[in-house]
């Protein structure tokens, strides 16, 4: 991959879990790598988007990313943190999409991006390993994050991460509104 940002410059704010829109992504493939769906995670709310994708090239993760992504607000779109893997090739247009900061984790140490690989291991339940992925659509993916996402966590204080990521969002609409009056 060309031109990495390292997760080294990523605001010290990211690692602390204080400011919401900070995202983790990653692909969770199918039988043969041949399907794939891509994983993303707030990681202040452990807030779960589940992507479709065509295949595991950079085209579609390119599109499946930013299609999601961009389903969030721009306050909270502020980073993405990723593996080395060379469907991220195009993250400067994914970056460009979204309007976020790419960073990517070290080679070789996917636990950097903790959140999200904790996510993919729960999400084996609903896509298991050594299966065609390509049988969910859009649709049955969002179920699959509906139940992720109303599953109460003891990190969270027993809230869902819907309900934390609910509480972001209506901070947002009362600051936008606050600003207009």
């Amino acid at each position: 991959l060309q031109n990495m940002t390292p997760i080294a410059l990523r605001p010290p704010e990211v690692a602390a879990r204080i400011v919401p829109g900070h995202w983790e992504a990653d692909l969770i493939k199918g039988a043969g790598n041949a399907s794939a769906v891509g994983t993303i995670v707030e990681r202040t709310s452990r807030f779960l988007m589940l992507a479709r994708m065509d295949s595991a090239s950079a085209s579609s993760a390119l599109e499946g990313f930013s299609k999601r992504l961009r389903t969030v607000p721009a306050s909270l779109r502020k980073t993405l943190t990723y593996d080395q893997g060379k469907e991220m090739a195009r993250h400067k247009e994914l970056a460009a999409a979204t309007g976020m900061r790419v960073y990517f984790c070290d080679p070789h140490s996917p636990w950097q991006k903790g959140s999200c690989e904790n996510t993919n291991g729960l999400l084996r339940q609903f896509l298991p390993k050594g299966t065609d992925l390509s049988v969910h659509d859009q649709d049955a993916l969002d179920s699959i994050a509906d139940l992720m996402n109303n599953r109460p966590r003891q990190t969270l204080d027993w809230d869902s991460p819907y309900q934390a990521f609910q509480k972001f969002m209506a901070a947002i609409s009362e600051k936008n509104s606050a600003t207009i009056h």
